[in-house]
């Protein structure tokens, strides 16, 4: 339904994650029957969350520990590891920079180059431990290291950008990535993102994305809504993506996994993106909180250091518990940010869903109350979803 903002400018009402829940059907099942796994290309997982490329977030130890627990986490190429050999005193500095002298400390620090021996070195460190070798480029990025990355044999390759399309217009003096061409010719799956409208996912799908990421400035530490004025709140961009991907399906026969991307803080908000039709979710700040995250209690945006428009900032997150009691439990707090995988189990059981298709076709209602509903001594103390 189309509302009209005024004369001449009409606008669709779209509903963010916080806006919806999801009704239970006839039937429940229990937990324990639910199947929970993807797949991205031949990757299959048990658990469909991704560590987002964020340098707060994913390092070579957070990827093999979150291989090894069933997920996936992304590196950065354009980030810390792949700047500098040595990582950590860089790291301590970001965490230990007053709020003011932030932005121009990362300024400063992103300036140094990227060094593609580092981008081999990573890769192959992850490998070496058994972990999925998953990482993350710009588009410019991407097609400056694409070489580099199909040498070192990763796994998966992610191309990411505030909005990425198959349309972007260049100055002459530049040549822009084709897409379709860069994913026919790496030797892996290539994830493309982000998009949120059915248009862009299924101009995606047909360049060959193996994924689509979905989602423009909700993260946590994201200000792109604010500063660019750009975005769609998720839960209609999720099943306006997942609509592309149903009709390139009927055409195709090819199914292409929608990645839900950002501002996801809970198993319920996890649980509510797949019901929209997302096949899996890519999220930042709940791993920040790890204790074996590289971020030492803080997280970052990737367009945090920005030499002239940065559209990220650096928040605060804490120490909750380990990458495990987040991702498998068991959960110690009493918020929902911890045991990722028990609460979608759970919810799917509760709903009566056997798998991710089916949680996906599960009964959405608007609900702006929901998580305020018979809520108000957890709110006065500052408890469970009163937080």
């Amino acid at each position: 339904m189309n509302i009209q903002i005024g004369r001449g400018k009409t606008a669709r009402r779209a509903y963010g994650i916080d806006e919806i829940a999801l009704a239970p059907g006839q039937r429940t099942i229990d937990p324990s029957l639910a199947d929970t796994s993807w797949q991205i290309g031949a990757i299959e997982r048990e658990i469909p969350i991704i560590a987002s490329a964020m340098d707060g977030v994913v390092d070579v130890q957070m990827a093999v520990l979150l291989s090894q627990l069933g997920a996936l986490g992304v590196l950065n190429l354009e980030g810390i590891q792949t700047r500098y050999a040595d990582p950590e005193p860089i790291l301590q500095r970001i965490a230990s920079v007053g709020t003011h002298e932030f932005v121009p400390l990362m300024q400063e620090l992103y300036a140094e180059p990227v060094k593609p021996e580092l981008i081999e070195q990573r890769i192959r460190e992850i490998k070496q431990q058994g972990g999925i070798a998953a990482v993350s480029a710009t588009p410019a990025g991407a097609s400056k290291y694409g070489s580099v990355v199909a040498k070192a044999g990763a796994d998966l390759f992610f191309i990411q950008a505030t909005v990425v399309s198959t349309a972007h217009i260049a100055p002459s003096e530049f040549t822009s990535l084709d897409l379709a061409k860069f994913c026919q010719e790496m030797p892996m799956p290539v994830v493309l993102g982000n998009c949120v409208t059915y248009e862009v996912t299924l101009s995606l799908m047909k360049a060959g994305a193996a994924a689509v990421l979905v989602g423009i400035g909700p993260g946590a530490a994201c200000t792109s809504r604010g500063v660019l004025g750009v975005g769609v709140p998720q839960a209609t961009a999720i099943a306006d993506c997942a609509a592309a991907r149903e009709d390139y399906y009927q055409e195709t026969g090819n199914y292409v996994p929608v990645i839900a991307d950002g501002g996801l803080i809970t198993g319920g908000d996890i649980c509510k993106c797949i019901a929209c039709g997302a096949d899996g979710v890519m999220i930042g700040s709940p791993f920040a909180r790890a204790a074996e995250a590289p971020g030492k209690g803080f997280h970052w945006g990737m367009a945090t250091p920005s030499p002239v428009l940065p559209r990220g900032t650096r928040i605060r997150v804490g120490t909750t518990g380990t990458c495990e009691q987040i991702l498998r439990g068991p959960a110690q707090l009493d918020d929902g940010t911890h045991n990722f995988l028990g609460a979608l189990k759970t919810s799917m059981g509760t709903l009566g869903a056997k798998d991710i298709r089916e949680m996906q076709q599960v009964e959405v209602v608007i609900a702006p109350s929901l998580l305020t509903e018979g809520k108000v001594y957890q709110k006065a103390q500052q408890l469970g979803m009163g937080k």
